[in-house]
């Protein structure tokens, strides 16, 4: 058991270490990249899987993480791509008002596609240019490359800084 997280239910501790410890983390990370999850920033889900499940599970956290954001930023691709932007600016759950979302259209426009994988691995504009990229008809091939590179770099950073920071301080 993680020594961050001692005290935690023997049957909790099980299910954390069991596969479907990875698919409940899979289907967060699906929420997080579909900008869904509001409970929790992003920024603290690997190292929260770390401390919960332990750092042994490194890599298949890493792997999770980055299959499952990529997924939900997909889907969100999918939706700009083909629901297009009055239907997102006109939906609830989508974040961002149009004065964000024409500032992510301008940085589309500049950067291109290399805007994708360099958002993703920046704190605070994560995801953001998953929409412009559809409203530009990427391919989706492309764009689940893009995104997954920037994803692992972000994740890894965060698993990296959990890992050695702890060491550091500790």
């Amino acid at each position: 058991m993680s020594s961050v997280v001692p005290e935690l239910p023997t049957f909790l501790y099980d299910l954390l270490v069991s596969d479907a410890a990875f698919v409940a983390l899979f289907l967060v990370f699906v929420l997080e990249g579909a900008m869904l999850l509001y409970v929790a920033p992003s920024e603290l889900l690997v190292p929260g899987a770390l401390a919960l499940i332990g750092e042994s599970y490194l890599l298949p956290i890493l792997a999770v993480a980055v299959a499952g954001a990529t997924v939900g930023q997909f889907l969100l691709f999918l939706v700009a791509k083909y629901g297009g932007r009055e239907y997102l600016l006109s939906r609830s759950w989508f974040r961002l008002d149009e004065s964000r979302l024409d500032r992510f259209d301008a940085w589309f426009d500049r950067w291109g596609p290399v805007a994708i994988p360099a958002s993703n691995a920046m704190l605070f504009t994560r995801g953001m240019l998953t929409v412009p990229a559809g409203f530009a008809e990427m391919s989706s091939r492309r764009f689940v490359v893009l995104s997954a590179t920037g994803t692992l770099v972000f994740e890894s950073a965060l698993a990296a800084l959990y890992v050695f920071g702890g060491r550091i301080i500790g």
